[in-house]
């Protein structure tokens, strides 16, 4: 599906959203489910993520193809390894094939899992046969991927010793870690995070406990580009979030504050509001912690004709595409003076936004929600605007009701 998009009749905006869960915090809460059913979940994510997630937490033996969902193949993975008498072959997209899983695999097998690559070694496909683990103690590299970590520590109460998890070197995405054990506590296991040593005490039963998802604020981040590139006065008020948030996106609204974005918390809701002018020439934002919103910055700083550094990024590379170089491709054919490395971005300050340039999406969810509001300077096109199905199926929808033009072509 390719969508033309235009801007809404006017650069004042006034809107209501409601946004559907998290799918991070969903993905977790779906596992600690599968392991313990006293536990419930409301505002689940419909995002197709969560999906996959749920239908293949519910599969025995087989095959579970969770198609482009990064997360749910690193969840799923330390899931049906701690299994006993599930046996599955995990696989997914061509894309999936080619994103690295040895370091969980061999984190997996140090306590006794037995995973088996189908083709390549250190990628999916995965012939998973489940065992009971009895091994407590093992390592990671610190700077990899949360969702390796999460893995782990997502399984390790439900072992039969918990787990001891050392991280070597310099730990990235600690919000992620942190969402995880916030988690963990709210169903009653016992966690600590002491340097680079997180314990998880084993626990064989939970008390019925109510998992309410807090609002995906990665979704969040594209009606923050949307305000900054909007007229003063303008303000978007979304649901349900909070400010002592788990998620490590919340960091949007510091950051949003140097593109004249405010947030305001009340006990359901954010509203985002511009107040000023942005005052800076060019943004620099180290965002080890908040990946996933480097593109809606990148293009954010685009659209208001400032400059960024964005340091922190090595993950982007294994995501649904390589993001940094996708960034590169697309924001050039627009006109930007960007340039990257394997973990950062740099843009220089350019004003002239080029006119109907067609957006390729990467089977990357972020690559279209990223770039839809610059629909504010320049009209566009969107191939593949389906995938946003991945994480927020209602995006274009919503957009609508901003007052955007969203039409199919």
């Amino acid at each position: 599906m390719k969508l033309q998009l235009s801007a809404p009749p006017s650069n004042l905006i006034t809107a209501n959203i409601e946004i559907t869960g998290s799918k991070s915090e969903s993905n977790r809460s779906l596992l600690l489910r599968a392991l313990y059913n006293k536990i419930t979940i409301e505002n689940l994510s419909n995002s197709d993520d969560a999906e996959v997630m749920e239908k293949g937490l519910h599969i025995e033996n087989g095959v579970v193809d969770i198609h482009h969902a990064g997360t749910a193949m690193r969840f799923l993975t330390g899931y049906f390894a701690s299994q006993e008498g599930k046996e599955v072959t995990l696989t997914g997209s061509q894309r999936m094939t080619e994103r690295p899983v040895q370091v969980l695999v061999e984190a997996l097998r140090s306590i006794g899992a037995d995973v088996a690559y189908e083709k390549n070694e250190g990628y999916p496909p995965l012939r998973i046969k489940g065992k009971k683990l009895i091994k407590n103690r093992v390592s990671l590299p610190a700077n990899i991927s949360s969702q390796y970590i999460s893995s782990l520590l997502l399984i390790a109460p439900s072992l039969l010793n918990g787990l001891e998890l050392e991280l070597i070197g310099k730990i990235t995405s600690v919000p992620y870690i942190k969402m995880t054990l916030g988690l963990l506590s709210e169903i009653g296991v016992e966690n600590t995070f002491e340097g680079n040593v997180i314990k998880v005490s084993p626990k064989t039963e939970v008390a019925p406990t109510v998992l309410t998802v807090e609002s995906d604020w990665s979704s969040a981040s594209y009606y923050y580009s949307i305000v900054a590139l909007c007229a003063i006065g303008s303000e978007i008020k979304l649901s349900a979030y909070k400010k002592d948030s788990l998620q490590g996106d919340s960091v949007l609204s510091e950051i949003y504050k140097d593109f004249g974005v405010e947030t305001s918390f009340s006990d359901t809701h954010i509203l985002l509001k511009k107040t000023t002018d942005f005052q800076l020439t060019t943004l620099n934002c180290q965002l080890a912690n908040a990946p996933d919103i480097a593109q809606t910055i990148a293009v954010t700083c685009f659209g208001l004709g400032i400059g960024c550094h964005l340091t922190g990024l090595h993950t982007l590379k294994i995501k649904e595409t390589d993001r940094l170089m996708a960034l590169h491709t697309e924001l050039t054919k627009l006109g930007a003076d960007i340039s990257v490395t394997d973990k950062a971005l740099t843009l220089r300050r350019s004003t002239a936004i080029r006119k109907d340039v067609t957006i390729d999406t990467y089977n990357d969810h972020r690559m279209a929600m990223a770039f839809a509001p610059l629909a504010l300077r320049s009209s566009l096109r969107i191939n593949d605007a389906e995938v946003v199905s991945k994480s927020y199926p209602d995006f274009w929808e919503d957009l609508k009701n901003l007052g955007f033009s969203v039409k199919e072509i």
